[in-house]
């Protein structure tokens, strides 16, 4: 048997098994701890051999017919499992060798046209597939110009692939290209002044930190699990990843330092000629276990991501992340959904409750009408301690199934309370789920509950549909999401300025996390948590974000536009503080838009 013969059977064989591998790991499920690392390791190790063994026989591959589109499978699938890696585990270190192996892909130019297989429909597919998911990687990861570049890219394949193959339907293709690019242009609206990630340089203190540093209560909490997910009719997303999960899973992540971003050095192989480790030459490598995290700081908590789950779905994983809770742990649950079956509550936001919910709504916001009054109520509750309202109303996730099945009650969530808690909904029903304040089964639950409707300065100019969730924002981009609300853009508003907001908004936080730890009224429910650099941040803009929406929008609709926190924080940053209430103030006068807010009236 010839040489040529030998190479391309044993790297046919090689493919076929690590496609086998790949198969097993490729439906894992991305939450909970990965009882199948051992499968992973497997999968990572053949495409590693694989890989290696295609670079030192890449000539004889290559006169044996080997052709280069099938070089950049391999990387995109080495990419895709680093990707799915990171998924389960949020450890940066594998989203950015999943970047430096779709970058190899793009900069060696595997699936550009050569030798007629441009001709392969299949082939044409595993391109835009590529593309797809670099995409994904490069959003993430916020390489704002190679995401740019991108979706020029990206755009042109389809529209070639609709001219070459006129028999095939890329309209699915056309979908996705007009998703990302809404994506892009949405995410991209105000200044990209800070990440949303967790920032040493921007999210740090140093006046605040050695309060920080020497607070303790008496019990401590690990934020190391999340579970992230919403549902909007028409919501604004790309792939299986919403606007307001993708600002999410950002906002609960550590900005990874400078070195992660760098490409590989170009180094010397000993005979004059160079091994561009950037993937310009294909020369790239499998790097698992290559340690690229800082020392210095927590691993990212692991976030599982849910995309329009059915409701049992959601509880299954609810179940198994708490189950594999530590006993010192504590899950973060966000849910963005709307309050009632129809059109996306994005845009029923902003429109009076109707029929038989609106009865249901107007109990919950007359409630907290009551508890805004005197500000430390508690829900009404029978001798018992139980509330009646576990089933009244609730966060609605599509129409599947017969009447009902696709509603997640507060009753629902009840359960899970026998371990440490932190829930953030975001919904115009969210204040339905203040009921499970009092009914947890073992541990207190921390409770954060968007306002029923959103409030803005022009309410016609902004379509909540296509740009996610008020209350998700400002818990995760408070300055743009404050420039949103009062109707600047960053087209109008200089940079100067917009930095000097920054820095007032910073002063106030530092500030703020001091009155925090030293309050000697903070319930043990946000004492516990305040240690955790990210939870400590939602807190933070939560008490930013209650505090402009009470000055911004008039006393007599407040019930229906503020958002609320069950245990109440300490009345030392309670909206109608005056350390707090300065600072929106000091913002407002910044901006020149004070006139837009009701100072004098409180």
């Amino acid at each position: 048997m010839a040489e040529n013969d030998v190479v391309r059977q044993t790297f046919r064989a090689l493919v076929e098994g690590a496609d086998r591998k790949f198969a097993r790991v490729r439906d894992v499920p991305a939450y909970g701890r990965v009882t199948s690392h051992h499968y992973f390791h497997k999968v990572f190790k053949a495409y590693t051999r694989l890989w290696k063994y295609q670079q030192e026989h890449r000539g004889d591959l290559l006169k044996s017919g080997l052709n280069r589109w099938e070089i950049g499978e391999i990387a995109s699938r080495i990419g895709q499992l680093y990707f799915s890696q990171y998924m389960r585990t949020s450890e940066a270190r594998f989203l950015v060798e999943a970047y430096i192996f779709y970058e190899a892909i793009l900069s060696r130019r595997y699936f550009e046209e050569s030798k007629g297989y441009s001709k392969d429909v299949g082939v044409r597919f595993k391109e835009l597939r590529f593309y797809a998911r670099f995409l994904q990687v490069s959003l993430i990861l916020k390489r704002t110009d190679m995401v740019k570049a991108l979706v020029d890219r990206f755009k042109a394949v389809v529209e070639d692939s609709k001219a070459a193959f006129r028999e095939t339907n890329f309209k699915e293709w056309k979908q996705v290209v007009q998703e990302v690019v809404h994506f892009v242009k949405v995410d991209s609206t105000f200044m990209d002044v800070r990440p949303l990630r967790y920032c040493a340089m921007f999210d740090l203190h140093p006046a605040s930190l050695p309060y920080v540093t020497c607070f303790h209560a008496k019990k401590v909490l690990k934020f190391q699990d999340a579970l992230l997910t919403s549902y909007h009719q028409n919501e604004v997303k790309f792939a299986e990843l919403t606007l307001d999960t993708f600002r999410m899973l950002q906002c609960l992540e550590w900005e990874p330092s400078g070195s992660l971003y760098q490409k590989r050095p170009v180094e010397s192989n000993g005979n004059g000629t160079s091994i561009d480790h950037s993937g310009a030459s294909g020369l790239i490598n499998i790097n698992l276990n290559a340690d690229m995290t800082d020392p210095n700081l927590t691993p990212n908590p692991r976030k599982a991501i849910l995309y329009r789950p059915s409701v049992a779905h959601l509880i299954a994983v609810m179940a198994t992340i708490s189950e594999e809770l530590p006993p010192d742990g504590v899950m973060l649950l966000y849910l963005s959904a709307s309050g009632k079956a129809g059109p996306s509550s994005n845009i029923a936001q902003m429109e009076s409750s109707s029929g038989s919910r609106k009865s249901s709504k107007n109990k919950v916001t007359s409630q907290f009408s009551q508890e805004h009054n005197s500000y430390m109520s508690e829900p009404s509750v029978n001798h018992k301690g139980e509330s009646s309202g576990y089933y009244d109303s609730c966060l609605w996730f599509g129409s599947r199934g017969h009447c009902g099945s696709n509603n997640l009650y507060p009753g629902d969530i009840i359960p899970f309370t026998r371990r440490p808690l932190f829930l953030i909904i975001d919904s115009d029903n969210s204040h339905a789920f203040k009921v499970l304040h009092g009914a947890e089964r073992g541990e207190p639950a921390a409770l954060l509950l968007s306002p029923l409707r959103p409030a803005f300065k022009n309410p016609s100019n902004v379509d909540l549909s296509q740009n996610g969730s008020q209350f998700t924002f400002f818990l995760t981009a408070p300055l743009p999401a404050f420039c949103q609300m009062v109707g600047l853009s960053s087209s109008d508003t200089d940079a100067d300025v917009y930095n000097d907001a920054d820095n007032i908004l910073s002063t106030a936080f530092a500030e703020w996390e001091v009155i925090l730890c030293k309050s000697a009224s903070m319930d043990i429910v946000w004492a516990q948590v305040l240690n955790d650099p990210f939870i400590r941040r939602l807190i933070l803009r939560f008490i930013f974000c209650q505090s402009v929406l009470l000055l911004f929008c008039p006393s007599e609709d407040s019930d229906q536009y503020l958002p609320a926190c069950l245990p109440h924080l300490p009345s030392s940053v309670s909206p109608n503080s005056e350390v707090v209430r300065s600072s929106v103030i000091r913002l407002a006068k910044h901006f020149r838009v004070a006139d837009y807010f009701h100072f004098d009236d409180m």
